[in-house]
Formats: structure tokens, sequence, C-alpha cells
């Protein structure tokens, strides 16, 4: 089991990243909150990672803090909830918003994060109940890289499970120049209206 990984900032491109750990390059998926605090590629970074092993595929998939990876392993315990639609909640809300979610029952909160139904987002409010603590979510990777990435965005949302149509009309009115990471927060935040 990997548990950690404390290397060089390689590769950004969201969600993949690619962590330089002594000459050894580890591929890790990084929900949009994570993705948010990295530091600029070339800077030392530390993440709290979950492999999960599939017939086709080792899979792994990073966080910022201990509390982040908590939450994806209740996720994916979840009927109906594989690794890549548990990253995708988390890139719709953090660990405190998806707690408060569950906590007062706000199906339509949850149904908007992407794949996540009416059914889904009740069976996750039974089946969490009382598992996810509130939570503060640490900003101790560093500041993001500046990068403008209109398209990055659109390509963004389009890996977490959103149709181009939702990806292009929720990316439509960000402004020009914002970076990638803050422009997907708020094209997530427009998805959810």
């Amino acid at each position: 089991m990997i548990s950690r990984l404390t290397g060089t900032l390689a590769e950004k491109h969201p969600p993949q990243i690619v962590i330089d750990v002594n000459g050894i390059g580890y591929e890790a998926e990084v929900s949009m909150q994570t993705f948010c605090a990295l530091p600029p590629v070339g800077e030392t970074v530390r993440l709290y990672t979950q492999l999960v092993v599939r017939e086709d595929a080792h899979l792994l998939f990073g966080f910022a803090d201990a509390e982040e990876r908590a939450a994806f392993r209740q996720l994916v315990k979840v009927g109906g909830i594989g690794a890549k639609t548990a990253l995708g909640i988390l890139s719709a809300m953090n660990t405190a918003e998806l707690a408060q979610a569950v906590a007062q029952e706000d199906v339509k909160r949850l149904s908007a994060a992407p794949g996540i139904g009416k059914k889904t987002a009740e069976r996750m409010i039974l089946e969490l109940r009382g598992k996810l603590a509130p939570a503060n979510v640490s900003g101790g990777l560093a500041a993001p890289a500046q990068q403008d990435g209109g398209e990055d965005i659109v390509q963004t949302l389009l890996a977490l499970g959103y149709s181009e149509r939702e990806a292009r009309a929720a990316a439509k009115g960000i402004p020009p120049g914002t970076e990638v990471g803050e422009g997907v927060r708020l094209a997530l935040k427009n998805l959810m209206k």
C-alpha cells in the first residue's frame, strides 16, 4: 500500500499529476480541491494517497490531507460509487461541505455532484450518516501557480464526468485569464445552481 508521497511535482494536467520521488514518477489523480492547493511544477509536494487495484488497472489517487482521503475511503464503500465518482464528489465539494450535506440530508446538494443521481444521494446519506466528521481543509501544500486555461477547465470537467454541453455551459461565464483550478471551482459552483 502506498500511503503518502513526498517529492517534486513534475507534471500537472487536471485531474492527473506526476510526482517524481527519487527518480520514479508516480501518476496520481487528484480532486480539484487538492489540485487548487498544489504548488507550481518543480516544487516539493506531499500527498496522502490511496491505491485502488482493479482487474484492468492499478490507480493512485492523491489528497491534500488525511481528512480528504478518509472521506474518499468512506465514499467508495457506498454502493454505486466508484473511485472516479468519489473523486468527482470531492472535486465538487470539500470534506466539510460533504459532511454538512450528509448531516443535513441535502439530497439536492449531493446530487449536483457529477455521476450522482437522487437515489445514489439518498444512499449516501443513509450509509455515510455519522461517518464523516466535519474537517478543516488544510492549505498545507502551497499556493497554486497562475495560469490561463479556458479549454483546460472544460477538459477537467469532462474528466470529472460532465457532458461536453454541461462543461462548456458551466465554463462560459468564467473570466478570461482565470487560473485552471479556480476556474474549475467556479464552473462546479455554476453546475450546482
